[in-house]
């Protein structure tokens, strides 16, 4: 997926693609030029976690081993 940096004030969110496939199991993310948001998505108001793009990136290396 192709992914550019957005302004952390309004983010494009989209639904991970191994959320579960009812409603009750959703997380969402958005590409911020800081790094990653992570939200769940029953509770788009509520918390998110920041994740640097670095901190990202060995996330998703560490995940396809």
């Amino acid at each position: 997926m192709s992914a550019r940096p957005q302004s952390a004030a309004k983010p494009t969110w989209f639904k991970s693609s191994y959320s579960g496939g009812n409603a009750t199991e959703c997380v969402e993310a958005a590409f911020i030029p800081a790094g990653i948001l992570i939200r769940d998505s029953k509770q788009p108001e509520g918390p998110l976690v920041t994740v640097s793009t670095e901190s990202w990136r060995w996330f998703l290396a560490a995940s396809a081993r």
